[in-house]
């Protein structure tokens, strides 16, 4: 398979089964379209495979839908327009959605033309769909309606977050730049400001979770498992690993990484010529220098993205500066706005949405090539056949972006004219990206706990994480005199209240950048394609034969994990 040539990406998807004008508005406006598939008869594989492309169709348009909701409303957070528009869909639209779903996926899998379509991509959507129907009970369906809104609550907390800094109003994404400077005792009492405004919140977002945690838990029960945890690997479909290889991860995590983020700021604490290292003391460049800014602002960021990617290949220019042209991107951080950023797949359109809170900072380039790598793969799987085949698991989708972090730190002479600033970037890179493995260990197995242990107080979920956070965090950092904000670290991660259980992904993916990085450093050419035709594949393959066709394994296991850190090592 060829590396992909430039070409014009875009244009909408040509509607042949739903109006080309429709727009969510009422369910009645798009009800018809689900009745047609549920009643239509399929007489051969030929009917089979329109059935298959309209009903793909309908889902694309849908999910576009959702997707530019919640897009809106996350650019927005105070503006009650979009959450009203948000909400409407889920506690409107989607209840009555998914019994028409769980209809549709019960006649694909009873269909006797099934065998006939001879296409071996068909048998990992069928596992997928064989799953969710084992999974879906009708008496759920309110309490997703439900669970969605609560989940957005923590966008409205997070988002409300402010401090003042110079006589500025500034968001806590904003104020995080100010750890880098190089006035110890200013980053002090930043630091400081920012933990007693996330502190001031802390029962709210305590009762927010119990409230998750409650909705969660029922969920589960009604479809028949004991825990919510297993319901999500179910649901996630995680048919490649199991609870207990996730336990090894985090056991080879805490060997072999935490020693050497150990080594890392104990070598940080001696340059800075500190007798202890605090938690304000981890983000200052150690040489003494000015944190690095990369741009000036979001044009100037795009600007140099496109150049890098474009250095990378053509083609990966191309698909930036696409969303530039559709305006499909929002980078800034400013009140009002959501924390956190996403690529957000937009599957009729064929082109994703980049959403961020850039600051101008390292953390920002490192965000954007990283959510780039996510639109690139969005684009590579925007033609193929159906919905599903372009939904990846979170498990090579991670692996699509954070391997983007990897390739394109060999280009980053477009944001940094100054050899010295290029070098420090890239040591400050590599040196946060072994610190977040760590973390990501961290969440995993205090969702492990929380999810196996649902009838738990704020006290036990406090003591919890107090244990589990030691056991990953190293034992260099001094937080003598920080322990409540050691202690309610954990509510900044947004993914355990709006995306459960998704977080381990980025662990296995860091893995498979890290080898693909390896083999880049050899073989720039054979190493770029082997990763277009891994993210070609969208999920028509099983994780394995994807990371395969990457040119890597999929693997956490101890020897593999003990390997990578020997390369890191001498990379760091």
């Amino acid at each position: 398979m060829l590396i992909p040539e430039p070409a014009p990406v875009g244009t909408n998807k040509k509607r042949t089964f739903i109006t080309p004008s429709l727009v969510v508005k009422t369910w009645d406006s798009i009800s018809g379209y689900y009745n047609d598939l549920r009643e239509r008869e399929i007489k051969d594989a030929a009917d089979l495979r329109l059935w298959l492309s309209d009903r793909s169709e309908l889902e694309s348009m849908i999910q576009e839908d959702l997707a530019w909701r919640y897009i809106h409303m996350s650019c927005d957070t105070s503006n009650k327009e979009y959450s009203d528009a948000f909400n409407f869909f889920v506690s409107e639209i989607e209840p009555n959605i998914a019994p028409f779903t769980n209809a549709l996926n019960e006649k694909l899998l009873n269909c006797p033309n099934l065998n006939e379509l001879n296409d071996s991509r068909m048998e990992i959507m069928l596992r997928n769909i064989r799953k969710q129907v084992e999974i879906f009970r009708e008496e759920n369906i309110p309490l997703f309606a439900e669970l969605q809104q609560k989940e957005q609550h923590f966008a409205t907390i997070a988002g409300a977050m402010t401090i003042e800094v110079d006589g500025k109003e500034v968001t806590l994404q904003q104020a995080a730049n100010y750890l880098k400077n190089n006035n110890r005792q200013k980053r002090e009492a930043i630091y400081k400001k920012i933990v007693a405004r996330r502190l001031a919140d802390r029962e709210a977002l305590d009762h927010l979770f119990d409230e998750l945690i409650s909705l969660r838990h029922q969920i589960a029960l009604n479809a028949g498992f004991n825990n919510f945890r297993d319901f999500m690997f179910a649901a996630l479909g995680r048919f490649d690993y199991t609870p207990e290889d996730c336990f090894n991860f985090h056991k080879a995590i805490a060997d072999e990484i935490v020693p050497l983020t150990n080594q890392i700021m104990e070598h940080r604490k001696k340059t800075l010529g500190y007798d202890e290292l605090k938690p304000w003391d981890i983000d200052v460049d150690v040489s003494g220098n000015p944190a690095l800014k990369p741009f000036n602002g979001s044009d100037d960021m795009i600007d140099k993205t496109i150049k890098c990617f474009s250095d990378i290949h053509p083609f990966l220019g191309n698909c930036i500066e696409t969303l530039r042209n559709l305006k499909h991107i929002d980078l800034e951080s400013r009140i009002g706005k959501a924390p956190g950023g996403f690529n957000y797949p937009l599957y009729e359109t064929g082109v994703p949405f980049i959403f961020m809170n850039s600051t101008n900072s390292l953390r920002d380039l490192v965000t954007i090539v990283h959510e780039g790598g996510h639109a690139v793969h969005s684009i590579l799987t925007k033609d193929l056949d159906y919905v599903e085949f372009r939904s990846t698991p979170s498990e090579v989708a991670e692996l699509a972006s954070m391997s983007m972090e990897l390739l394109s730190m060999e280009h980053w002479d477009f944001f940094f004219n100054n050899p010295e600033e290029l070098k420090s970037a890239k040591i400050q890179h590599i040196e946060k990206m072994i610190e977040s493995i760590p973390w990501i260990a961290a969440i995993d197995k205090f969702q492990h706990w929380i999810y196996t242990n649902p009838k738990h107080t704020a006290a036990d979920r406090k003591k919890a994480w107090h244990e589990i956070n030691t056991e990953f965090s190293g034992n260099v950092v001094n937080w003598e005199g920080q322990e409540e904000a050691f202690d309610f670290t954990w509510q900044k991660q947004l993914h355990l209240y709006q995306v459960p259980f998704y977080y381990i992904e980025y662990g296995m993916a860091q893995l498979g950048a890290i080898a693909i990085w390896r083999n880049y450093q050899s073989n720039q050419k054979e190493t770029l394609e082997a990763y277009f035709n891994a993210l070609k594949l969208g999920y028509t393959a099983p994780i394995g034969a994807i990371y395969k066709a990457a040119g890597i394994s999929f693997d956490f296991s101890l020897p593999y994990i003990k390997e990578l850190s020997g390369f890191l090592k001498k990379n760091s």
